[in-house]
């Protein structure tokens, strides 16, 4: 998972239709019929669709210039769902309604967020017909956008009780030769992959060859000394406080489609000088970490990580079409490539790694199914092995955040639930497994808009309908029996308002009007807060909560975001005359030894120009005093360093998954 991914836990949720925004009404959506339309800011374009009752539709949005966003209603007025793909101010946003009654239906569309450009798009029904009453008949709706020989495509498996339930694939593996999807279509699988690296480990540990809890310099001296120990444990379940290796990589100027190797990575993380954080302190999500246990793996075993995983798992699994990719050069046969949507048609996304464990694993989703039979009926590895795998992670502080190893543990409508996802270039990757109903379902695509997330819990919605449906009662009687209102004095709530950063780059801002809170992220429209005590607030329609740190009746200076299990701190911004900043004080060049890369800042039409020999040049907006956020992902918040001259001597960068890596000023 790399910047596609670092917000989607904080984003997912943010998708409520403003009530701020200029309703226009466009007419109604007819089979056979485009419309193109023009968007501006803070516009809501709204279609009607005349359904029958059971009908299944499919449309199709095409971007062009302009990031938007698709919200569905019913006949009432409900909101249905809303749909919103990663793929910027380019491509196809799909989406799909299922009528429940005969009515008119609405399809709103909206701009990402209201700093959007003018831009238009097109909008048209591709399917509508009677919606399925089969089991297949629902899969193949679920997937009828991807069936298709002009577009990639996806494969889907589904296990149940033990046995493969359903196998299937759609769409296209390779564009250029016009090769279809099918079950045994191999896929890169990106993070899900790290579950097979932690299962390695715990295979050496069965074997006595060492514990989760040894120190990661005990097999890779190369890693820094920290001063703390970093155990395999810390490695496996993202608490270890090491930077993230594509992150670093992108901010010494690699591309993601490079030759990425293991030795470019470990040169990397040897030159590392400082953690994110001490290890177990806190949660932050690291592919580097993996790196490193498919590294111990292999100098434990005293064989290729590839070669150990063939012996000990996918051999024994009888996962024929499966290998974890260490050389860029190899041939594998009937794999998928990847793509991504550019206007109506798509383009190559390459991708050139040479590193697993944290990603490179190379399958089919017929063999992930045996893998995932293995967890019920195992034929390698035991129950203890599952047990640590399957079991919350803890901090040391005691408190748990929704990491397993090499997985993460949560619920998805009331039901226990294991799962990862992945995404490098263009392929996406889900496995959820449902422990207590014992169904799994695994979804891959060559796709970089396709959701796997949302694909496979669409497939569980059908196989799971009733035991989500009698879930669903339960919890409403729940809240039923022990729902009261809160009131929180007005006084209090506004100590609240204001803006907080919960990432470098990445704020919600906190609004109060009529006496009720809102929660609005950056890019985002907002959310209705509700109060569950005086300081602590449900996001309405999202699975998450906001907690305010008092301050002795002072404006609060922090606020913690609970989702997913994670918890966040975001400390409030302090206003800023940017105006006042003469840029020219921050020209220079700078260095870092941790990356072995030179930046130059320079002002260019009175913007702070950040320029790198690889890459493109890109802004540095001046947000505090010395502090600046950077409109390159990897570049999120730069914090100048001054000595006691006054003088500018180096910067502090930070993003997602790097904290504080330093430049020095040399010219």
């Amino acid at each position: 998972m790399k910047a596609l991914t670092i917000l989607s836990l904080l984003l997912i949720s943010f998708l409520s239709l403003p009530v701020v925004q200029a309703q226009i009404d466009k007419g109604a959506l007819v089979k056979g019929t485009t419309v193109t339309s023009e968007i501006r800011p803070s516009e809501v374009h709204r279609y009607k669709l005349s359904l029958e009752k059971d009908q299944f539709v499919y449309l199709k949005l095409v971007q062009q210039g302009v990031d938007v966003r698709v919200v569905t209603y019913d006949p009432k007025g409900a909101k249905m769902e809303a749909f919103d793909s990663p793929n910027g101010k380019y491509g196809n946003e799909l989406f799909s309604l299922t009528s429940d009654k005969k009515g008119t239906y609405t399809v709103a569309v909206l701009p990402f967020d209201d700093k959007e450009p003018v831009g238009t798009y097109e909008l048209g029904i591709e399917i509508m017909r009677p919606r399925a009453t089969s089991v297949i008949g629902q899969i193949d709706e679920t997937f009828a956008f991807w069936d298709a020989k002009d577009s990639p495509g996806a494969a889907v498996a589904v296990v149940k009780d033990g046995e493969i339930v359903l196998k299937k694939g759609y769409g296209s593996a390779n564009l250029e030769y016009d090769i279809p999807v099918r079950s045994n279509t191999v896929f890169h699988i990106a993070s899900v992959s790290k579950q097979f690296t932690v299962f390695s480990i715990l295979l050496l540990e069965k074997q006595g060859k060492l514990t989760l809890d040894d120190d990661i310099r005990n097999y890779i001296p190369e890693v820094p000394d920290f001063g703390k120990t970093i155990t395999l444990r810390h490695l496996a379940s993202h608490t270890s406080g090491l930077r993230d290796q594509w992150n670093l990589l992108s901010m010494a100027g690699w591309r993601m489609d490079d030759v990425i190797t293991k030795e470019h990575v470990l040169k990397l993380v040897s030159k590392q000088k400082e953690l994110n954080f001490g290890p177990g302190e806190e949660y932050a999500y690291s592919n580097t970490g993996f790196t490193l246990l498919a590294e111990v793996v292999s100098r434990v075993s005293g064989m290729s990580f590839e070669a150990f995983t063939k012996s000990s798992i996918f051999d024994p699994l009888g996962m024929e079409n499966t290998l974890f990719y260490e050389n860029h050069e190899q041939v594998v046969q009937n794999r998928a490539y990847s793509y991504h949507s550019d206007g109506p048609g798509y383009k190559k996304s390459v991708l050139s790694y040479a590193v697993a464990g944290a990603t490179s694993l190379f399958t089919t989703v017929e063999d992930l199914a045996l893998w995932s039979i293995n967890f019920s009926e195992p034929k390698v590895g035991d129950a203890s092995i599952f047990k640590k795998m399957n079991t919350p992670a803890t901090l040391n502080n005691g408190k748990t955040f929704g990491g397993g190893l090499g997985q993460f543990i949560g619920t998805y409508k009331g039901l226990n639930e294991i799962q990862h996802g992945g995404a490098d270039a263009g392929y996406r990757s889900y496995l959820t497994r449902f422990p207590d109903e014992n169904l799994s379902v695994m979804v891959f695509s060559n796709a970089a808009e396709f959701n796997a997330e949302k694909m496979a819990h669409e497939v569980v919605d059908i196989y799971l309908k009733d035991t989500i449906a009698a879930a669903k009662s339960k919890e409403e009687e729940k809240e039923k029996g022990t729902s009261e209102t809160v009131r929180v004095d007005a006084s209090i709530l506004r100590t609240y308002v204001g803006d907080f950063e919960i990432q470098p780059g990445f704020n919600v801002t906190i609004g109060l009007a009529e006496g009720n809170l809102s929660a609005t992220a950056t890019g985002q429209p907002s959310m209705a807060l509700t109060p569950l005590s005086e300081t602590e607030f449900k996001m309405e329609g999202a699975p998450a909560k906001i907690e305010f740190i008092p301050n002795g009746g002072e404006n609060v200076a922090l606020l913690k975001l609970y989702q997913g299990g994670i918890v966040m701190d975001a400390p409030r911004v302090i206003p800023f005359d940017a105006d006042t900043v003469e840029l020219s004080d921050f020209s220079g060049a700078f260095f870092s030894e941790e990356l072995s890369t030179t930046y130059h800042f320079e002002v260019v039409e009175g913007k702070l120009m950040a320029k790198h020999s690889r890459l493109s040049d890109f802004d540095l907006s001046p947000v505090q005093e010395d502090v600046f956020a950077g409109n390159a992902w990897f570049f999120g918040k730069i914090e100048f360093v001054r000595d006691a001259n006054s003088a500018i001597t180096g910067f502090k960068v930070s993003n997602g998954r790097v904290k504080n890596l330093r430049f020095e000023k040399v010219l």
